[in-house]
């Protein structure tokens, strides 16, 4: 009776091909590979046709934000598409009077006092509560499009109560 023997060369140069394929990636792109921040991640469609849209973030007292917008809106269809800086000055009866017509709005908390925030803004959070954002009108059944905001948070330190 001929006992066969196992040649284990056939799996090893499989286990080492495999390996060398996933180091093959390292190779051919280098420059995709890379750490990125939890805040490059956070981006949220604003759409043109809806009131204050929550983005889910809660913000506290104290924390930093940058809202960066991109995208194209139109809050009439005599205005046509613009960015979110907006278009044309607005009336008395939108959310936020005295800014262009179109632009891109913030505010923190349910009842918070909206900010203009147009293609990026800065600054820090004076109430807690969750972040909105919104299109500066006030009629929207007639609006098209949608803004991409990027959203950056700076958490304030807490400091321990003795």
């Amino acid at each position: 009776m001929k006992v066969m023997k196992r040649r284990p060369i056939p799996l090893l140069w499989l286990v080492l091909g495999l390996l060398m394929l996933c180091n093959l990636g390292w190779v051919v792109r280098p420059g995709d590979w890379k750490p990125t921040r939890r805040s490059d991640e956070l981006s949220y469609t604003i759409f043109s046709y809806r009131q204050w849209q929550s983005v889910g973030l809660k913000m506290e007292t104290g924390d930093q934000y940058t809202l960066r917008a991109t995208g194209e809106w139109a809050y009439s269809p005599l205005v046509g598409l613009h960015g979110p800086a907006g278009g044309l000055p607005s009336v008395d009866t939108y959310p936020l009077p005295g800014h262009r017509g179109g632009a891109l709005l913030g505010r923190i908390g349910e009842n918070g006092q909206p900010f203009y925030v147009g293609a990026r803004v800065s600054g820090y959070a004076t109430t807690p509560g969750l972040l909105y954002l919104r299109i500066n009108d006030d009629l929207l059944g007639d609006n098209q499009g949608e803004m991409l905001v990027a959203v950056d948070i700076i958490r304030a330190e807490v400091t321990p109560s003795p």
